[in-house]
């Protein structure tokens, strides 16, 4: 299953959490199976999410496209750096 096809897949099952303010929000307070980052995300972004990602434990993947495609990919009609998929 392709990175695209399990961003699919979950945003169907509602088993997805899509924002910065929200993503960061989810990973301190619950243990989510995967985050990923659009590839154009700014590095003050990236850095934070990496930290409470390497304290929790959690894999990190880095979509390969911009943020503009990853909202594509999820559905909605603005870009998303960063979306957390649940456990």
């Amino acid at each position: 299953m392709t990175l695209t096809d399990e961003i699919q897949t979950a945003v169907k099952n509602d088993k997805v959490i899509i924002g910065f303010k929200r993503a960061i929000k989810f990973i301190k307070l619950n243990q989510p199976k995967l985050i990923i980052m659009a590839n154009n995300i700014p590095e003050k972004m990236r850095r934070e999410i990496e930290e409470n990602a390497k304290l929790s434990k959690i894999k990190i993947k880095v979509f390969n496209g911009s943020s503009t495609e990853l909202g594509v990919i999820c559905g909605k009609p603005f870009p998303v750096t960063t979306i957390v998929i649940k456990g």
